[in-house]
């Protein structure tokens, strides 16, 4: 009797211990967003959505340039602002503060944390990436500030923009720069990844030969990871990213030309990039490989894009008490 009671009680203590689960938690993600100009974050709209609204995670942005280079789309937005902005003086005096806030504004429709302005020159429509780093930008000056950012952030990934052979010449100066500044940091490194648009049904789909150039040399690993923005869900499958990208855009009034493509798409696209000649530069200090981290970021996407996380309803108003009885 003794025994068996024994037996009872251990098996009762056993019981009473909790599961440990088979894999812990993915703590949620942190990323920064290194881009030239307020209305690049467009091209990973819904994905940071998705990020810091179903994923709970933290996206800051930084940006390189004020933006003074849009003058010539903004008549539309003239009578919005009372400015003549297509006048290239007006243009380039008012436009800074403009544009920030409105990348202010869409960054709190896509849940951005922190804004971190560089404020340096957008002097002209260039292909010359060299061009830009050197006589736009002020030298000695960005890729540091942006390495002290990422040390600072402790991020786990950095969205930018894919250089292209076509792509604007800052936005392949900002993505190098970010690059750069990873390649130069020591310890934990975040994974680098660079976006491009895409129209699911196009014939053409997006190059990733990407921009070859001797004095900036780069590598992309071969998988290419996707955000959707149009997955249904909500009532009747009504609603899907694409009003969030739709909402952002919206913010960005003085770039007009810019709103015309940007609904367009209905994917994005990304490759993980590294600086220099090896994959490996742009690696995490960690035993988990960037294909591993990445697959593991847009599958926590996907997982969760069809039903996305929203408010919790307010609880029910509890009952008035009763009257005291007589």
């Amino acid at each position: 009797m003794k025994k068996l009671f024994a037996l009872v009680s251990l098996l009762m203590l056993v019981l009473a211990i909790p599961a440990v689960s088979q894999s812990a938690p993915q703590p949620a993600p942190r990323a920064l967003i290194v881009v030239a100009h307020p209305d690049d974050e467009s091209c990973f709209a819904a994905t940071v959505y998705q990020i810091t609204h179903n994923l709970g995670g933290t996206v800051d942005q930084m940006v390189i340039t004020n933006g003074e280079g849009g003058y010539r789309y903004s008549l539309l937005a003239e009578t919005i602002y009372g400015v003549a902005l297509t006048d290239e003086k007006t243009g380039r005096a008012a436009l800074p503060e403009i544009r920030k806030r409105e990348l202010l504004d869409a960054g709190r429709i896509l849940g951005i944390a922190n804004h971190y302005f560089l404020d340096q020159r957008d002097v002209r429509y260039t292909q010359d990436v060299d061009e830009v780093l050197e006589t736009h930008w002020q030298k000695g000056v960005v890729e540091p500030e942006v390495r002290r950012r990422l040390e600072a952030g402790h991020y786990d990934f950095v969205f930018t923009l894919f250089p292209t052979p076509e792509t604007h010449g800052g936005h392949k100066a900002s993505t190098f720069t970010a690059l750069d500044a990873v390649q130069a940091m020591t310890g934990h490194r975040p994974i680098v990844l660079g976006c491009q648009d895409a129209k699911r049904d196009a014939t053409v789909q997006p190059s990733w030969a990407g921009y070859q150039s001797p004095r900036h040399p780069f590598t992309s690993l071969p998988e290419v990871y996707q955000t959707d923005r149009a997955v249904k869900f909500g009532f009747k499958d009504a609603l899907s990213y694409q009003i969030i990208v739709n909402w952002m855009v919206a913010a960005h009034k003085s770039q007009g030309a810019f709103q015309a493509g940007v609904s367009g798409y209905d994917l994005e696209q990304f490759v993980v990039i590294a600086g220099g000649s090896e994959n490996g530069a742009a690696a995490p200090s960690s035993t988990d490989s960037p294909r591993a981290l990445t697959r593991g970021l847009f599958e926590a996407l996907a997982a969760r894009a069809s039903h996305p996380k929203g408010v919790d309803p307010s609880p029910e108003p509890s009952a008035p008490p009763a009257p005291p009885s007589k």
